[in-house]
């Protein structure tokens, strides 16, 4: 374990720089900040990007190791528009960040070595995570919260997949990783080592997209350029997840990954899609409430949930017109 965490640390401190320049013009050219390099679970969100490029936006990305550096480059003015859920760094930052789509849902797994049955055998024990003060570790929390357990040290290694050679590699016998890395353990000829523990329904964000209020208001054309694509996007795949492959960019950053990711992409969606991991509606109001509700209990809002003002922390408006 004292392995993971300098690994995780290292990960912590070095951004991973992966921009794609989208245009010469970098005076309106829009700066995103992703909280990981390009992966499958991405590629949705590109071909929203593409679309959105065809309706006249500008943009760079730059791939982050972490979603907090990701949050960071968003406070400090150096990128735009983050990956996250910086709930946290919303009540205590003076600058007025706000969410603007729900990406994904907290639709995540606790996985084990056999050792482990329920969640309940995983009081007092390690267990692998993330990111701390990510989704997964809010995830632990509220279990510790629903369940009155509380596991033993946590380690953070960034990445599903990582976690999953972790646990492969006999270095962690507990994790909590996404639907795709779970899938793909539990279909392996490796699957028969692990159990997957039983999960209570999650529906609020794992991901969204937030920039500053006062940079979304001015450049309200460009930011609803890019909702209305992803709403769009988000639309048809639950219409066809298959669309996702036929309208990925061969020579975009998805495009280039390996072929046998690609070739899992119609899987990966309809797994998706039917696990309800993505809205269709960006999330919204719905998504809002269940944010205040599960990030309260998870630690990392202060205040009764029912008494939060979610237009605080989400600015609904591109949202409602691409919608409505």
């Amino acid at each position: 374990m004292k392995l993971l965490r300098k690994i995780a640390q290292l990960a912590f401190a070095v951004p991973v720089v992966a921009g794609l320049v989208m245009s010469a013009t970098y005076a309106d050219t829009i700066k995103i900040a992703l909280a990981e390099t390009p992966s499958d679970e991405l590629a949705a969100f590109f071909v929203a990007l593409d679309r959105a490029k065809a309706n006249g936006l500008d943009y760079e990305w730059t791939a982050f190791s972490d979603e907090e550096l990701a949050i960071q480059a968003v406070l400090s003015g150096q990128m735009d528009i983050g990956f996250g859920t910086p709930y946290a760094a919303m009540q205590r930052s003076k600058a007025p960040l706000r969410i603007v789509f729900q990406l994904s849902k907290l639709k995540f797994f606790p996985v084990t070595t056999k050792k482990y049955e329920k969640l309940e055998d995983l009081d007092g024990e390690p267990i692998l995570l993330h990111s701390r003060g990510g989704g997964t570790d809010s995830i632990a929390n509220v279990i510790e919260d629903r369940l009155g357990i509380e596991f033993g040290e946590r380690s953070y290694v960034p990445g599903s997949s990582n976690r999953v050679a972790a646990l492969l590699g006999g270095r962690a016998d507990a994790t909590i990783i996404d639907l795709s890395n779970k899938n793909k353990l539990m279909r392996s000829e490796a699957g028969k080592d692990f159990n997957v523990l039983e999960m209570f329904d999650v529906d609020a964000s794992d991901e969204a997209l937030f920039a500053n209020l006062n940079w979304i208001q001015e450049n309200e054309e460009d930011v609803q350029i890019l909702i209305d694509a992803l709403v769009s996007v988000y639309k048809d795949m639950h219409d066809d997840p298959t669309f996702v492959r036929r309208e990925t960019n061969p020579d975009g950053p998805i495009g280039q990954l390996p072929e046998e990711i690609l070739a899992e992409l119609d899987g990966f969606y309809t797994d998706a899609v039917e696990a309800g991991l993505y809205d269709p509606n960006g999330g919204g109001r719905k998504a809002a409430q269940a944010d205040m509700e599960w990030y309260s209990a998870a630690g990392q809002l202060d205040g009764d949930p029912s008494e939060l003002n979610i237009e605080d922390f989400w600015y609904l408006k591109p949202l409602d017109a691409a919608t409505e």
